[in-house]
Parts: C-alpha cells; sequence; structure tokens
C-alpha cells in the first residue's frame, strides 16, 4: 500500500475569485485599493493606465526606482500593468478587446471624460452584455457632477473636517484618506453583490458608487443624533464622540486606549480608578446618562488615568475585563506583539525594488486559499503579455509600443 503526497502550494483555482477577471481604469486609491482585494482573492486584476502612470507611483513617498512608490507598491501587488493611449485608435481597440474578456471594469474618471474616451456602459455593454461596469464618481447627479475631487474634498465637504473643528475648535482633514478607502470597499461590495445577481440573471450592469453622497450618508448616520427627529430632540452631534477629551488617554508616562460603552464596563473602571460611589451619581449611573454627562465623566477618567503609569493601567484594566489596548505610534505598531504574532507585515523580495515590507490580508476564508501574491507591477510591465493573450502578434504589439498606443515593456 502506498501512501499519496499532497503539496502545499496552494491551488489558485481554490481562490474565492479565481477566474474572475477585472479591468482597473483606476488611479490614486479608490478604485485600486477596490482592485487589490480582488487580486488577493485570486482575481486576474489588469491596471490600465496612462503614459505617465498612476499618479500614486508618483507622489506617495521615496522608492528605489521612481515610480514605485511604497504606497502604490501596496494598493496594487497582484495586479497586472498594460499602458495604453487611449486617445489614439490603437488603444482604444486595446481597451475594448479586454473589455469583450472581462467580468469588472473599474472606473473613476469624471462622467464627462468617460464618454469622450467611449468608455462609457452603453457602448461598453454593448460589446460585453455580461460586464459588471462600476465607476466611482466624486459626485452623483446633482449640482456638483463634473466637479474634481478627490479625499480631502470630500472629507471637507461630506463634514468629516467639520468633526475635528467640534471637538478642537480647529477644522482638519483626518489624516488618512479615509473618504477614498471606505468608498473603495463600498464599491467592492457593490461589485461583488452584482457579480452575485450575474449569476442568477447571466447580465451585467452599471454600478456608480459616489463618494460625496456616501460619505455624508456615513457621517449623518453617526451625528444626526437628536436632529434624526421632526422636531429635532437636540442639535446634530454625538456627544461621546466630539468630546474634546474623546481620545487617548493620558498617564503618568503615556497613553492608554479605552473604552467603555456598557453600565457593566463603566462600572468596573469607576472600582478600578477608586472611584466607586460614582456608580449611585445619577450623572454617571447608566450609559444614557454618561452620553448626557460625557464632558464631566472624561474629566474624572483623565484625572484619574494620570496618577498611574501605562503599564499599570494595562494590567487593572484587563484584569477587570474593561476593554482597553496600547496606545501606538506608526512605528510602535509595526513592532506590536499581535501585529508581529499575526504576521501582517512580510519582508519580500520585489524583483525591482529589493527588500520591502508588504501586509498581508488579514481576512481568512475557511472555503479558499491564500493566493500566492505577483509583485506590484512595473508601469506597463505585462504589456507584451496581455497582447498576447488577446492574440496579437509579436511584431503588432511591437508596431503599437513604437507608435505610443501601448507603453511600457
Amino acid at each position: 500500500m502506498t501512501q499519496s503526497t499532497q503539496s502545499n502550494t496552494p491551488d489558485p483555482s481554490q481562490a474565492a475569485l479565481a477566474g474572475v477577471r477585472v479591468l482597473d481604469f483606476t488611479s490614486a486609491v479608490v478604485g485600486p485599493y477596490a482592485a487589490k482585494i480582488m487580486a488577493d482573492h485570486g482575481a486576474d486584476v489588469i491596471k490600465i493606465e496612462a503614459g505617465d502612470g498612476d499618479v500614486i507611483r508618483w507622489i506617495a513617498g521615496p522608492s528605489p526606482t521612481p515610480g514605485m512608490s511604497g504606497k502604490f507598491l501596496h494598493l496594487n501587488r497582484g495586479k497586472r500593468s498594460i499602458a495604453l493611449d487611449l486617445k489614439s485608435e490603437a488603444g482604444r481597440e486595446v481597451a475594448m478587446a479586454l473589455v469583450e474578456r472581462a467580468d469588472v471594469m473599474l472606473i473613476n474618471m469624471r462622467p464627462r471624460a468617460i464618454e469622450r474616451l467611449g468608455l462609457d456602459y452603453a457602448a461598453l455593454a454593448a460589446r460585453n452584455p455580461r460586464l459588471v461596469y462600476c465607476s466611482m464618481v466624486g459626485f452623483g447627479p446633482g449640482p456638483y457632477r463634473d466637479t474634481p475631487a478627490y479625499d480631502s474634498i470630500i472629507q471637507g465637504g461630506s463634514g468629516v473636517a467639520a468633526l475635528a473643528e467640534m471637538a478642537t475648535g480647529v477644522p482638519r482633514y483626518v489624516p488618512y484618506v479615509v473618504a477614498d478607502r471606505t468608498v473603495g470597499l463600498m464599491a467592492l461590495n457593490a461589485v461583488l453583490m452584482a457579480l452575485f445577481q450575474r449569476e442568477r440573471t447571466g447580465r451585467g450592469q452599471r454600478l456608480e458608487v459616489p463618494m460625496f453622497e456616501n460619505m455624508a450618508a456615513l457621517v449623518m448616520s453617526e451625528h444626526l443624533y437628536g436632529a434624526t427627529f421632526d422636531p429635532p430632540l437636540s442639535e446634530p452631534g454625538d456627544l461621546r464622540l466630539i468630546d474634546p477629551q474623546a481620545s487617548p488617554v493620558k498617564t503618568l508616562d503615556g497613553y492608554v486606549c479605552l473604552t467603555t460603552n456598557t453600565d457593566a464596563q463603566a462600572h468596573a473602571l469607576m472600582d478600578v480608578m477608586g472611584r466607586p460611589e460614582m456608580k449611585e451619581d445619577p450623572r454617571f449611573r447608566t450609559k444614557q446618562a454618561r452620553a448626557a454627562h460625557s464632558s464631566e465623566y472624561f474629566a474624572i477618567r483623565a484625572q484619574a488615568m494620570a496618577e498611574r503609569t501605562t503599564r499599570e493601567w494595562l494590567e487593572a484594566l484587563a484584569a477587570a475585563d474593561i476593554p482597553a489596548m496600547p496606545y501606538n505610534t506608526l512605528d510602535s505598531l509595526r513592532s506590536d506583539p499581535h501585529i508581529v504574532g499575526a504576521g501582517l507585515l512580510r519582508r519580500v523580495e520585489h524583483p525591482s525594488e529589493g527588500a520591502m515590507w508588504d501586509i498581508a490580508d488579514p481576512t481568512s476564508m475557511s472555503g479558499s486559499v491564500a493566493c500566492e501574491m505577483r509583485p506590484a507591477p512595473l508601469l506597463g510591465e505585462h504589456g507584451l503579455e496581455i497582447l498576447r493573450e488577446l492574440g496579437y502578434s509579436d511584431e503588432a504589439a511591437r508596431r503599437m509600443m513604437e507608435q505610443g498606443a501601448v507603453g511600457g515593456r
């Protein structure tokens, strides 16, 4: 009797999105982020870039090779790149050949630019009725429709920056492209729902995911508060979140992050702080009372926390089962014991950039396999490979490259 052996190499055909081809016509963050997640789960993502490449190649930090910034590497791993001049007839011909073989198309140009290039949904659906076409725009129908938009513009317009002003007196963008990342996830959700619906109907559809309206909806759902009702029961703004003291709490030698939402957690904190009488104080006895008196509650908490070290507080809070964790800086986050233990940062060798830290996908799926990721591509790196797949001869491909319709290598 012989014993069979199984290879430990993951079978890419068993990945969740194996067999799904995605055309990523997007740049910057919102679209590339959505496409990167699809690549992480097995989709064949082809990144279509202009001759000068995705702007994030150039503006998001230093790199050994110009045009290969750290942020670009993280947002575009697992993809293949082809550079096309979409204003040329040959470049558009290649784009249409790709569209005919695609399942999903992501695009984040302004609507007028999309129509000028002939990349609108009606034109492409005529070539491929199964196409799931996702347009990520700054603004949906309305007076702002063709206004250019970036993450900071959306943060300011949707009220995110105003939340900082309510808390600190100064308007401030979140120092993280929170609108881009959030709307990228919304676009991904919409695409996956449309693919699921296509399994039942056999037809694709057009999706439009506006940044402004989506972020405004999130801000209002969090902060309409008593203004939800008509007539309003209070001014908008969740007092617990916009209080200036709703931040990491200063200890004797650092900071601690903690939150006590339930009565049991808050009462446990009062005991740990040595203030058990607060449990009978009508301002703090219930979660509703604490929400109404959050500023007073936070002030007492801050005074108590300042009297002991971070280590002492983390030990005491853990013993009382109060949600808390160390405050990390960008430097300490990389060496956080949980981050290290989870293997979130992986040292890999990029073929052009050398040693780098890649960020693993933290999501696991018991019925899928993790894919071996191809590194983020150089501009146009896979142009010849993709053209061959489309049936172009090497001679025809080289001719298009010489004419500038196709860039890269």
